[in-house]
């Protein structure tokens, strides 16, 4: 017979599992979005400055 407490601990480390697994996901899409904002203003700010000749 299953013990009660094993079905919490179980039922914890699954719900642990999803909570630090979307907590990854959204660091990772969180510096996908800032890289990609960067490289914008990058590319903007170099094309806007006037050229010395």
């Amino acid at each position: 017979m299953e013990s009660p407490f094993l079905s919490i601990l179980a039922l914890f480390a699954v719900v642990l599992l999803v909570v630090v697994t979307g907590g990854i996901g959204y660091l990772t899409l969180a510096d996908w979005r800032d890289r990609r904002r960067r490289d914008e203003e990058k590319r903007t700010t170099r094309s806007a400055t006037p050229k010395r000749r």
